[in-house]
C-alpha cells in the first residue's frame, strides 16, 4: 500500500499543475462557427501552422505561405503583393470572391472604378455590381492578433460551402490586407517568443511576458506610427497599400487595432470631434455596422464598448482615410495590446486569451462582409454620391500653391498617390482668393507654373479635407492633432478661391522627381551648390562621402544671372587638388543622384557678394554625430530624426543607447564590448526624454555635457530635452516662460465628470502657428523668413540678449492661430516666445529645438533646423 501510494504521489502532483494551469486556448468557447460546412480539400490554419489559432504568435513569414497556399487551393481567392518593407518583407493583400467573379474580376474593378466618374448608366451598374469590401489588419506591429484573425477570415470566405456564404461571395469583393506592418510584427513576434514562459503560461500582468523592450514593435522599421502615414505616403508600407487602395475604392473599410488589456472591445460609432465635411449618412451607416458586430457579441457573450471614445477626426488613420475616399471607414479595438501576450489577467481578474482576441476581430470581420452583402446596392449608392463633386460641402472651388517652395513637389506628389487631378497654370492669372498666411481674401496674381487642385473631382471630399487651411471643430479634445492642411505642413505660398479659374491648365500626369543638372561641366575654378534646393543636403552628404573639402557661404552672393543663398555650398577646385582627376564627373554624378542644380565657375570673383573663397565661406566638415536612444528618449521624434539623415540625406549618424555612454548615471552596459564617450562625437543629438532625463545626465554630468561644448561640440535638445537643458539644469541660462496658472474659482468646484474636457480645452492638440524665422542665421540657411510652426503643448523660451533667436512664434496673439485648436490664454502666453535659438559656450553651441522639426515627416516646413544644426551649424 505504501510502495502504491508512493509511486502514485508523483502523478497526483503532476495532474494538480496540469489543472491548476490557465487555459489558454479556449477552444470550446471560442470556435469558429465548428458547424459550418467547409469544402475539406481548402487548408485551414491548423492544418498548415500545426497549431490551433491561439497557441503561439506566427511569424510573419508563415502568415504570408499560408495566404499564398490558400490562393493556389481556392479558385475563390486571389493573391497579390504591393511592395516589400524596409527590412525586405513582401506586403500582402488577397481579393476574395465568388469564383466566376475571381475569374472576371479586372472587368469588375474596372466597372466598379467607372462609377467614380459619374457615368449615365450608373444606375445599372449599382443593379448588378458587388460591393467591395476592405480590411487593413495589423498597422502596429504589437497589436498582432489581427493577422491572427485574417488567416480564419480568409479561409472561412475561401472554404465555406453553404448556401449563405455562396449568396455573399457573389455580392462582395472582398479585399485583405493581412498585415500593415510586417517588420513591426516580427520584432514583436521575435521578443515575445523569446520572453514568454514555457512551463507555467503567465498570466501575471507583471511578468516581464507582458512589457516589450523599448521601442516595441508598434512601429516599422524606421519606428514611425503607420496609422498616421496613410495620405502622405512617407513609407513603403503605406505608399503601397493606399496605391491599392485606389485600384479597388471599397464602400467599406475596416481598420483593426487593439487597446490596453483592461479594455473591453471598441466598435462603431465613435466620439467627436468628426471630420464635418463627410457625408450626412456616414454615421448612420456607421451605426448598422457597429449594430451588427454588437448583435454577434450578444450572442457570445463578449464585453463591448461604443461612442465614448475614438474620434475621427484626423484623415490619416485606416478609419478615416477610406471615409474621406467615399467608404465608411470604421475602427475597431480589441483589449489585449502588447502586453496581452497569449493570456493575461484583467484588473477583473478575467483571463484575457490571445484566442479571444482572435475570435473577436474574426466575429467582427465576418459580420462585416455579412452587412456589407445584405446592403450593397445601398452602399454602392453611397459613394457613388460621395463621388459626386456637386455634393461636398466645402465652398471652396479652386486650391493654388507656388511651385518655387522648397517643398512644393512634396505635396504634388502626395496628391497624385491618392489619384488627385492636379494641373500648372499655363500662364500668370488673377483670382479672388484667400491667403493661407494671414486667412484674407483679396484678388491676387498667380504665377505661371502655379499649381491648381480643383474642387470639381471625383476625390473632392479628401482634397477639401486636406487642402483646407482650417477644418471646423466641433470638440477640442481629440485624439490626435488639430490640423494637418498639406501647404501649411509644407510651408507653400497657397491659396483657396470660392470662385470658378478661368485659365489654361496642364495636368500632372508623373510624379514630380527633382533632375540635377550641372550649369558649365568642368569649370576651371569652383562649383556650387544653392542650399535652398530641395535636396541640397543630400548633396552635402554625398560630396562628403567623396572627401571633398566644402564651403558654407555666409550670405547671399552672385554673378550675372546667377544667384546664390546664404548657405549654399562651394567646391573649390584649388582645395580640392586630390580631386582633379574626378571632380567634373563626380559633380555629374551627385547632381543626377541627389536631384540638384549645381552652377561651375570659371573665376571666383562674384559680381555682388563675397567672391567664392572669401574668409567668411566657412569650411564645414562632415560631423561624427551621435544621437541619444533608449528610455527616456522619445523613439517616435527618434526615429523621424534617424530617418531624415540615414534614408533621406544620407548622411551617417549613430544611435547611442543611454546605457553605454560613459558620462551618464545610468548602470553601464556593452562595457565588454567597449563604451561610448561624448568626446569622440562632434554633435550630439537628444530626442525628447522629458523630466526623466534627471536619472541620466546628475549635476557631474552636465558639468561634462558643459566641457565637451564649450571646446566645440553642438548639442542639439529637442522639444522636452530642451525645456531639460535650460536654466533649471544650470548647463545655461536660458529660460522657459512659466505656464500661465489658472486662478479662477471655477477650477475649485469643477465636477469631476467635467475635468477631462475643461483641461483638455487647456492644451494645443497639434495646431498650426504663424512664426517668423532669421534666415540670416546658419540655423536657418535655405528658409523662408515666414514658417508655419506645429504646436503641441505651451513650451516657448524667453527671448533674452544672450540668445540667439532664430525663430519665434508671430508676437501679435491676433495673428498667431493659423489652424486647429489654441485658447486665446496659450495664444497671448506663446506669442513672441522663441521656439528655435542658439546659445553659445565657450566654442561650441547649445541649440534648442522647442517643436518637434521634422514631425511625422510629413510637416516639413520646419525641417531645414535640423538639418542645419547638424550639418551647417558646426562650422560656424
Amino acid at each position: 500500500m505504501m510502495k502504491q501510494y508512493l509511486l502514485s504521489a508523483p502523478l497526483v502532483l503532476f495532474s494538480l499543475l496540469i489543472f491548476a494551469q490557465p487555459i489558454v486556448t479556449d477552444l470550446d468557447r471560442f470556435a469558429f462557427e465548428p458547424d459550418l460546412a467547409v469544402d475539406a480539400s481548402i487548408p485551414a490554419p491548423k492544418d498548415y501552422l500545426g497549431y490551433d489559432l491561439g497557441d503561439a504568435f506566427t511569424l510573419y513569414a508563415h502568415v504570408a505561405a499560408y495566404h499564398k497556399t490558400l490562393a493556389d487551393a481556392s479558385p475563390r481567392v486571389m493573391y497579390g503583393e504591393y511592395g516589400k518593407t524596409y527590412e525586405g518583407r513582401p506586403l500582402i493583400y488577397m481579393v476574395i470572391s465568388s469564383e466566376e467573379n475571381i475569374k472576371n474580376i479586372e472587368s469588375i474593378r474596372e466597372e466598379h472604378l467607372s462609377l467614380l466618374d459619374n457615368p449615365a448608366n450608373a444606375a445599372a451598374i449599382i443593379e448588378k455590381a458587388p460591393v467591395f469590401t476592405s480590411f487593413s489588419y495589423n498597422i502596429h506591429g504589437n497589436e498582432a492578433s489581427s493577422s491572427e484573425a485574417a488567416m480564419q477570415v480568409a479561409y472561412r470566405m475561401a472554404a465555406a460551402t453553404d448556401q449563405e456564404t455562396l449568396d455573399v461571395l457573389d455580392k462582395s469583393v472582398i479585399i485583405m490586407y493581412i498585415c500593415i506592418n510586417p517588420d513591426g510584427r516580427d520584432r514583436y513576434a521575435y521578443w515575445y517568443k523569446s520572453m514568454k514562459r514555457i512551463g507555467r503560461p503567465g498570466f501575471e500582468p507583471q511578468d516581464m511576458e507582458h512589457f516589450e523592450g523599448w521601442p516595441g514593435g508598434r512601429t516599422n522599421h524606421y519606428w514611425f506610427d503607420l496609422n498616421r502615414d496613410w495620405i502622405w505616403g512617407v513609407h513603403p508600407e503605406s505608399r503601397g497599400h493606399t496605391t491599392t487602395y485606389q485600384k479597388w475604392m471599397p464602400q467599406v473599410h475596416v481598420d483593426y487595432h487593439e487597446q490596453g488589456y483592461n479594455n473591453n472591445y471598441f466598435t462603431m460609432p465613435g466620439t467627436t470631434p468628426r471630420n464635418k465635411l463627410l457625408p450626412d449618412a456616414y454615421e448612420p451607416w456607421s451605426k448598422v455596422f457597429g449594430d451588427a458586430n454588437v448583435a454577434e457579441f450578444d450572442k457570445h457573450q463578449i464585453n463591448y464598448f461604443t461612442r465614448d471614445r475614438f474620434d475621427f477626426f484626423y484623415p490619416g488613420y485606416g478609419s478615416s482615410y477610406p471615409s474621406v475616399m467615399g467608404a465608411i471607414g470604421m475602427l475597431t479595438e480589441q483589449g489585449g495590446h502588447a502586453a496581452g501576450g497569449r493570456i493575461v489577467e484583467t484588473n477583473d481578474g478575467y483571463h484575457l486569451t490571445l484566442r479571444q482576441r482572435i475570435f473577436d476581430h474574426y466575429t467582427t470581420s465576418i459580420a462585416t462582409i455579412k452587412t456589407s452583402a445584405q446592403n450593397r446596392k445601398k452602399l454602392l449608392q453611397y459613394s457613388l454620391d460621395a463621388w459626386k463633386p456637386a455634393n461636398q460641402k466645402s465652398a471652396t472651388k479652386a486650391y493654388f500653391f507656388s511651385d518655387q517652395d522648397l517643398n512644393s513637389s512634396d505635396l504634388v506628389n502626395v496628391l497624385l498617390r491618392n489619384s488627385v487631378e492636379v494641373y500648372q497654370a499655363d500662364k500668370s492669372f488673377q483670382s479672388t482668393a484667400k491667403n493661407y498666411r494671414t486667412g484674407r481674401t483679396a484678388k491676387i496674381t498667380l504665377s505661371k507654373g502655379s499649381y491648381i487642385v480643383l474642387a470639381d473631382q471625383p476625390r473632392a471630399l479628401f482634397v477639401s479635407s486636406i487642402m483646407e487651411r482650417n477644418m471646423s471643430i466641433e470638440d477640442s479634445v481629440m485624439y490626435d492633432m488639430a490640423t494637418w492642411s498639406g501647404p501649411i505642413a509644407y510651408n507653400l505660398e497657397a491659396y483657396s478661391s470660392n470662385a470658378a479659374v478661368s485659365v489654361g491648365m496642364t495636368k500632372i500626369t508623373e510624379p514630380i522627381i527633382p533632375v540635377g543638372t550641372v550649369v558649365n561641366v568642368a569649370a576651371q575654378y569652383a562649383y556650387v551648390i544653392d542650399w535652398t534646393q530641395r535636396t541640397a543636403p543630400n548633396a552635402l552628404a554625398k560630396l562628403w562621402a567623396k572627401g571633398y573639402r566644402v564651403r558654407s557661404a555666409f550670405e547671399p552672393f552672385g554673378s550675372g544671372s546667377e544667384t546664390f543663398s546664404a548657405g549654399s555650398l562651394i567646391v573649390l577646385k584649388g582645395r580640392n587638388l586630390e580631386k582633379a582627376e574626378s571632380i567634373d564627373q563626380d559633380m555629374s554624378t551627385i547632381a543626377r543622384e541627389s536631384g540638384v542644380r549645381i552652377v561651375g565657375f570659371e573665376s571666383g570673383r562674384m559680381t555682388w557678394g563675397m567672391d567664392l573663397a572669401s574668409g567668411r565661406n566657412v569650411p564645414i566638415k562632415q560631423p561624427k554625430i551621435g544621437m541619444m536612444m533608449e528610455q527616456p528618449f522619445s523613439s517616435y521624434t527618434g526615429g523621424q530624426i534617424y530617418f531624415l539623415f540615414d534614408w533621406e540625406t544620407q548622411l551617417p549618424i549613430e544611435r547611442i543607447r543611454t546605457t553605454t555612454l560613459q558620462q551618464t548615471s545610468l548602470p553601464k552596459q556593452g562595457f565588454r564590448f567597449g563604451g561610448v564617450d561624448l568626446n569622440d562625437y562632434d554633435v550630439w543629438i537628444l530626442p525628447g526624454g522629458g523630466s526623466a532625463l534627471s536619472s541620466i545626465f546628475t549635476e557631474k554630468e552636465i558639468a561634462d555635457i558643459k566641457e565637451w561644448v564649450s571646446k566645440g561640440g553642438v548639442l542639439v535638445a529637442t522639444e522636452s530635452a530642451a525645456n531639460f537643458f535650460a536654466d533649471k539644469s544650470k548647463l545655461t541660462d536660458v529660460a522657459f516662460k512659466e505656464t500661465p496658472k489658472d486662478s479662477s474659482d471655477q477650477i475649485k468646484y469643477l465636477p469631476y465628470a467635467a475635468r477631462e474636457d475643461y483641461y483638455g480645452k487647456k492644451r494645443i492638440p497639434g495646431a498650426a502657428m504663424n512664426a517668423k524665422i532669421d534666415v540670416s542665421h546658419p540655423l536657418a540657411f535655405g528658409m523662408k523668413e515666414d514658417l508655419y510652426a506645429l504646436k503641441f503643448g505651451v513650451n516657448a523660451i524667453v527671448p533674452s540678449a544672450g540668445l540667439e533667436t532664430v525663430g519665434y512664434y508671430q508676437r501679435d496673439p491676433s495673428q498667431l492661430l493659423v489652424a486647429g485648436y489654441a485658447s486665446s490664454d496659450n495664444l497671448s502666453h506663446l506669442a513672441g516666445g522663441t521656439f528655435a535659438g542658439v546659445k553659445n559656450i565657450g566654442q561650441g553651441k547649445v541649440v534648442y529645438l522647442v517643436d518637434n522639426t521634422q514631425y511625422r515627416m510629413f510637416w516639413l516646413g520646419p525641417t531645414r533646423l535640423m538639418l542645419n544644426a547638424v550639418m551647417q551649424l558646426p562650422g560656424y
